[in-house]
């Protein structure tokens, strides 16, 4: 079977599409009797840098600012122009080209499109046009969670049968993470204004990822309880209006790391008094799972994908109760060593190796009966 993938997300700085992307071709490579897969980039910039075992780059480039329009209107060009004859096109990333004869393989993240417009930049609010012509298309369609499944099949109407999911996976290297060295250590790697004890935050700084919600219920928590630890932030700028009416934050109270490579990343993780997620609406939410392998306790939204990827071993809040949330933060969980094993062990079982079988699973179905069985519209 001849496999073709959209590389695109690999591009740049990783985001989370990026690392699913990453992750799906590595834990591939390592699978008996699968594919070589084909880098499609929609995007005449540099190759992927540093591409994943296993693979090549496919002989023709046009830059989807050109091919967006074209594929939301009509089934030209077809995706094979760029990735010579394959079985399988994989669309990583929402969109999925015509095809000639290939199997049309689509992963949707998640309908934020949809259900947040007002979240979201220019560039995703343009799914909400691509995102059905991709549905009409595919053979299968890919998900990360069973709540978007459900979402997917009742926004759509596509049949619950015709899609998958395949939950991401959690890197077994974030169970090796430890707390950064002290401030002033010789040749540590501790972020430069990292408090001693903080609560952490890590994603975009975008606005459904709710920071200003969180930020003011911070500030409440702080007044009733001085010994609430700072709030640090990490992760790059996104778009929109992230603040709202919250006061911009500084510190001592509020530190922003900006983005942090992921060596950093897992110490700064596995030393934060607990990790908060208030956002209002998610796919996944593999932050949660990060952050329970390295054994640190999690507050997050009680949002339908959140609850599903926590599995009990989070203490959710509704998002936009600012009172739940402050109160949380007054009383941050303490859990016993049992408990904070017990949530390590649930992110574990998460694995970029069962990823990549059900992706597998999917290519193979989908090339079989390519031709014989379309998804509805």
């Amino acid at each position: 079977m001849r496999l073709a993938v959209d590389a695109t997300p690999l591009l740049g700085r990783p985001s989370g599409i990026g690392r699913y992307t990453r992750s799906l071709l590595e834990a591939l490579a390592l699978l008996p009797g699968a594919p070589e897969p084909v880098l499609t980039l929609f995007s005449l910039r540099a190759q992927v840098p540093d591409p994943p075992d296993r693979t090549s780059p496919a002989p023709r480039r046009l830059p989807a600012r050109l091919l967006h329009p074209a594929w939301s209107r009509t089934p030209w060009p077809p995706v094979e122009w760029l990735t010579g004859p394959v079985d399988v096109f994989h669309a990583t990333n929402f969109v999925l080209p015509p095809t000639r004869r290939a199997a049309g393989v689509v992963t949707v993240h998640d309908l934020s499109f949809v259900h947040h417009a007002t979240t979201v930049d220019s560039a995703v609010t343009a799914y909400r046009r691509l995102v059905p012509r991709s549905l009409e298309r595919a053979d299968a369609v890919v998900t990360v969670t069973h709540a978007m499944k459900a979402e997917i099949c009742a926004e759509y109407g596509v049949a619950p049968d015709s899609v998958t999911v395949a939950h991401l996976g959690v890197d077994p290297g974030w169970a090796l993470a430890s707390p950064p060295p002290a401030a002033g250590t010789p040749g540590g790697t501790r972020p430069e204004g990292l408090p001693e004890r903080y609560v952490l935050f890590t994603g975009n700084l975008e606005p459904r990822k709710n920071l200003a919600t969180l930020v003011r219920a911070h500030a409440r928590a702080r007044a009733q309880q001085p010994d609430v630890p700072p709030l640090v932030l990490v992760g790059p700028p996104g778009w929109g209006d992230v603040w709202g009416d919250a006061a911009p934050p500084g510190p001592p109270d509020v530190v922003q790391l900006g983005y942090l490579p992921e060596p950093v990343l897992r110490s700064v993780v596995a030393g934060a008094s607990a990790l908060v997620m208030p956002s209002v609406y998610e796919g996944f939410g593999l932050p949660v799972l990060e952050a329970m392998a390295c054994r640190t306790p999690v507050l997050a939204s009680d949002v339908a994908a959140l609850a599903e990827v926590a599995g009990g071993h989070a203490r959710l809040v509704p998002p936009m109760d600012e009172d739940a949330w402050a109160q949380a933060l007054v009383d941050l969980p303490d859990p016993s060593p049992e408990r904070l094993d017990a949530a390590r062990e649930h992110a574990l079982s998460f694995t970029w190796e069962a990823t990549a079988r059900t992706h597998l699973e999917v290519f193979r179905s989908a090339a079989a009966r390519r031709g014989t069985h379309r998804m509805p519209g």
